[in-house]
């Protein structure tokens, strides 16, 4: 056993999650920073071209987190837990098959974007030089999928044995990397022609596919706990199986988690722009909390995985609460200070004093509740590593069922009030916490009870 699995099974709990959750979250920021910059490179193009990358954005991210948390927790899982189990051999078999994968969905994304991204882009209301520079941007971006899905999901092989610093620094790289080439490709430095919005995706691509090859290399070597074979290859549908089961339901919670935006600002919408406005300024604060917990969440997946896999189901059940709580009172403290002082972030984006007064209404009433928020996301990660995540996944889409006919029934039976419309959300808040939290309290009384039927024949014999 190595030395890093060792520690993911022994050490104290809450100083290696804290240790370990840190270059993820600095992983975060740095993807925060590349979204940043692609639209303050692509801006001074002028409008339409910030419209055209505006639209190819959601697809992107769409990309991005499918292979890093729906599928990439599932990979990270699945390593972890042959390896807590001691199977090495099967550890090395996942990774490979694990890099079959990331060419098949890379090779889905390119086809189904390249194919129908112009038509997608015109029903989202691109014409002209809008859709033109939608079109420029994304082509590059989709053909060169195997490097965003390639980063991804080989970092996420590299976090399934516990070491996440390397994955981060990849990443961190990679996006300065592309800080640092865009702007040259875009706007044509020194003897370079000028390629406008493609010069984006190219700076992407090209600095992604320098961060995967990293993360290969490191893979090959004899240095990384799991090693990815090329040579007589022997493809098995059960591994295959084991991503899925997990992966797939991971990508639904994915596609759950943009659903509820789209169909919660159209509620919002009903009620006047002030109320539209407010909610997507306040939902652009929970895409910051959805980072904080992916951030703790990949390390959950890992220190949770490896214990179950080693047979140690009362510590994976203690990693996973500790993590949940962590996460909770992260997300809770955001929301808290936000409550408090809600001009704070509404002044980032507009001084329309009703508008503003709408989102400070919107932060007082939800912000507290982001804690059960937060709890809710961390517990989907801790189902991840023990790889049954069907039921919290069911949980997210509750919640958005919640939160949508709450806001429909505001808008319709209660005079169109937008405080119910936000104490909807906040309601959906909470209950998405307390039926994951319940979920992962079914699993330790499973586990307590099969602990006391297997002790049984031992009592007797005694």
């Amino acid at each position: 056993m190595v030395a890093r699995t060792k520690m993911l099974l022994e050490a104290q709990i809450l100083p290696t999650l804290l240790r370990l959750s840190a270059p993820n979250v600095l992983n975060l920021l740095a993807l925060a920073g590349l979204i940043t910059f692609d639209a303050l490179f692509v801006g001074q193009l002028g409008a339409d071209a910030l419209a055209g990358l505006t639209l190819v954005f959601p697809w992107m991210m769409l990309m991005q987190h499918t292979a890093a948390s729906g599928m990439g927790g599932a990979v990270s899982s699945a390593i972890a837990r042959a390896l807590g189990a001691g199977r090495r051999d099967l550890a090395n078999a996942l990774a490979t098959h694990a890099l079959v994968l990331t060419v098949a969905l890379a090779c889905f994304f390119s086809i189904v974007m390249l194919a129908g991204g112009p038509l997608l882009y015109q029903s989202m209301g691109g014409r002209g030089e809008v859709l033109a520079a939608a079109i420029s941007y994304s082509n590059v971006v989709f053909a060169g999928s195997l490097s965003v899905c390639a980063l991804n999901l080989l970092g996420s092989i590299v976090r399934g044995t516990g070491n996440m610093s390397l994955p981060a620094t990849a990443i961190v790289g990679s996006v300065l990397g592309h800080i640092v080439i865009s702007p040259a490709l875009i706007f044509g430095w020194g003897p370079l022609e000028p390629l406008g919005p493609a010069g984006a995706g190219w700076g992407l691509v090209i600095s992604f596919g320098a961060g995967a090859l990293i993360l290969l290399a490191h893979l090959r070597s004899a240095r990384s706990p799991v090693t990815i074979g090329f040579h007589r290859i022997a493809l098995r549908r059960v591994h295959f199986a084991e991503f899925l089961r997990v992966g797939v339901p991971g990508m639904i919670n994915v596609f759950i988690n943009n659903l509820a935006v789209v169909l919660l600002t159209a509620v919002a919408a009903r009620m006047g722009t002030d109320v539209a406005i407010a909610y997507g300024m306040g939902v652009r604060l929970e895409y910051i909390l959805i980072p904080i917990a992916f951030g703790f969440g990949t390390t959950i997946v890992t220190m949770v995985g490896t214990n179950w896999g080693a047979k140690q189901q009362e510590r994976a059940l203690r990693i996973a609460w500790t993590g949940a709580i962590t996460v909770a009172i992260a997300c809770g403290a955001v929301g808290v200070f936000f409550a408090v002082f809600p001009e704070l972030w509404m002044g980032l984006f507009t001084d329309r004093q009703e508008i503003v007064r709408a989102g400070a209404r919107y932060l007082a009433i939800v912000g507290p509740l982001y804690a059960f928020y937060g709890l809710g996301m961390a517990i989907y990660f801790a189902t991840q590593g023990l790889g049954r995540v069907v039921w919290t996944v069911g949980g997210n889409a509750v919640r958005v069922l919640f939160g949508v006919s709450g806001g429909l029934l505001a808008t319709f039976s209660l005079d169109g009030d937008p405080a119910a419309f936000f104490a909807a959300i906040a309601g959906a808040f909470t209950v998405y916490g307390l039926m994951n939290a319940i979920v992962l309290m079914r699993y330790g009384a499973r586990m307590t009870a099969a602990g006391a039927n297997n002790a049984m024949p031992e009592r007797a014999a005694a």
